[in-house]
């Protein structure tokens, strides 16, 4: 029921509900049973999430730090600080790939519950490289691969989907791709100044909007950390 155009529940039943790619900012839950309850909030550390009164955000972003070693360096402000969090990335990555090719084969194209495999996972970060990277800060007339994987979501957006492959590549050429993106991003961290990184530049997806060099490297960090959770995540449910 509604009521002062807020949406009310009460004594309704939700259990196993799946609430995917949708907003519950600003949410009041008062008396409810949430044994079990799953929240995978990418944009957590952009707010706070209060349970019982506590804001549990900063518990939970100690927490990921210290399951991921490195992670505390994503939004290093200059250029020793972001090559050192990059290599900290690499470090990261490099361990998961050894994972996956120490695991049956065809691990890497198993989806969990419909998310990307790892596979696709690794296609998605070339895409968000070529897109922050290649579009935004070094502006590339022609920036992405076709090998990306981009969001489905984008083709709504009016975004040229036709220039990315139908087939599924096989994990070398995945992992050639990936190699190619981290050295891409490596090589630009060797030389960037703490000057270049406070030059505007346009946005991938909003190009009258600017942002410095070094929002668009963050964002880069962000998603290489937020998919490797995600990957290991799939891979534990696969093992």
């Amino acid at each position: 029921m509604a009521q002062d155009n807020v949406t009310t529940f009460v004594d309704r039943d939700l259990r196993g509900a799946r609430f995917n790619r949708s907003t519950l900012a600003g949410a009041v839950m008062r008396g409810v049973d949430v044994r079990g309850l799953d929240i995978d909030a990418p944009w957590l550390a952009d707010g706070a999430l209060l349970v019982n009164g506590v804001d549990v955000v900063p518990l939970v972003e100690a927490e990921l730090d210290r399951r991921f070693p490195g992670r505390e360096l994503r939004h290093a402000k200059d250029p020793d600080g972001l090559r050192a969090a990059w290599a900290a990335l690499e470090r990261a990555w490099a361990a998961a790939v050894g994972r996956v090719e120490s695991m049956p084969a065809g691990t890497a194209d198993v989806s969990i519950g419909g998310e990307w495999s790892f596979a696709q996972t690794l296609r998605h970060l070339a895409f968000a490289t070529d897109a922050w990277l290649g579009k935004a800060i070094l502006r590339l007339p022609q920036p992405f691969h076709p090998l990306g994987q981009p969001h489905a979501e984008y083709e709504t957006d009016g975004f040229d989907m036709s220039i990315f492959a139908t087939a599924k590549p096989s994990m070398a050429e995945v992992l050639d791709l990936r190699a190619d993106r981290q050295a891409m991003v490596g090589d630009f961290l060797a030389s960037v100044t703490p000057e270049m990184l406070a030059e505007p530049r346009p946005t991938a997806w909003s190009p009258e909007h600017e942002e410095p060099v070094l929002h668009c490297l963050h964002v880069i960090f962000d998603e290489e950390w937020e998919h490797l959770r995600f990957a290991l995540r799939d891979l534990d449910a696969q093992e």
